[in-house]
């Protein structure tokens, strides 16, 4: 394996594989203008900013200690970490599950036809979810009601009630990015060697038995892979699609750190504080993903580095 390594290495640095560095390049531009240089803002965490006057002096750790001595700290931290905790445990083996479904189904046209069905949501804005959410959900004219009504029980209103926000936001991403997320654990079955299948059909293993002994162990780097690259940015909630579902009456759980942030950064223009804000989520993710990848690392000797 280190000698393959060793080859990929001197093969990449030849003069002569010029196109694989086209290739990536723009890629690396990408990553330049839009990930890198941008970081250099986040100084005006440490600084006061003005709009019209620019970076001004040094403040320290002013703006963080006014975050974590404000009302809204504890109300957003607990809103940001169960929305996130309960999205990755709810959402991440969905995929997994699926991919192993679609591995050992026999009938091409019915996993194309689950593929394509599954697939398809991930590409609906944001925008277009939150507005079937509101219909769906609607107390007066949404089908879920309707079929309340129909069983004898009362409407509810879904979007307005701060119990039901959580709910919503973890299943309609699950709806949405579960066909979509399966495609790579799809790609890593493939790579399975079929005599093994043929040889545990031969022993008498069932289907689930295979699924145990076969795929899970052979994919097992890439499901924790994916795993650290989720919990890397747990924190980092979709905030858009949270502000779409938020209403004055569910702010008790869909206000979190970066609907917050969005507020008092862009409406509110207090841009430093909002940047100190955003870095200590950062901190936050990067922090959980060391403790995970170290965890990962110590009990199954796989992890990111």
């Amino acid at each position: 394996m280190e000698y393959k390594h060793n080859l990929l290495t001197k093969r990449l640095f030849q003069k002569h594989e010029w196109q694989l560095y086209l290739f990536v390049f723009p890629t690396i531009i990408f990553f330049l203008i839009f990930h890198y240089i941008p970081m250099y803002g986040i100084v005006i965490a440490f600084r006061r900013y003005n709009i019209t006057r620019g970076i001004g002096d040094w403040v320290g750790l002013m703006y963080f200690k006014r975050f974590f001595d404000s009302n809204m700290f504890g109300e957003l931290l607990v809103n940001t970490v169960v929305l996130s905790f309960y999205q990755l445990l709810v959402s991440f083996p969905f995929p997994l599950i699926l991919a192993l479904l679609l591995n050992h189904n026999r009938r091409k046209s019915f996993g194309q036809a689950v593929q394509t069905i599954t697939y398809a949501p991930h590409f609906i804005s944001l925008v277009v979810l939150s507005g079937m959410l509101y219909l769906f959900t609607s107390p007066s004219s949404g089908i879920v009601n309707y079929m309340l009504n129909k069983m004898g029980h009362e409407g509810i209103n879904f979007m307005g009630k701060a119990e039901w926000f959580r709910h919503l936001f973890v299943l309609s991403h699950v709806w949405q990015h579960t066909g979509y997320n399966a495609i790579i654990f799809l790609a890593a079955l493939t790579a399975i060697d079929p005599s093994h299948y043929e040889a545990a059909t031969l022993d008498g293993a069932s289907k689930i038995q295979k699924i145990w002994y076969i795929d899970l162990p052979a994919i097992m780097p890439t499901v924790i892979t994916m795993l650290l690259l989720q919990v890397g940015r747990m924190m980092n909630m979709d905030t858009q699609k949270a502000l779409l579902m938020q209403t004055a009456t569910n702010l008790a759980t869909s206000e979190i750190i970066g609907t917050y942030v969005y507020k008092i950064g862009l409406i509110d223009t207090q841009f430093s504080y909002s940047t100190a804000i955003n870095l200590f989520q950062t901190v936050v993710n990067l922090v959980i993903l060391i403790i995970v990848n170290k965890v990962s690392k110590a009990l199954a000797n796989e992890g990111l580095w």
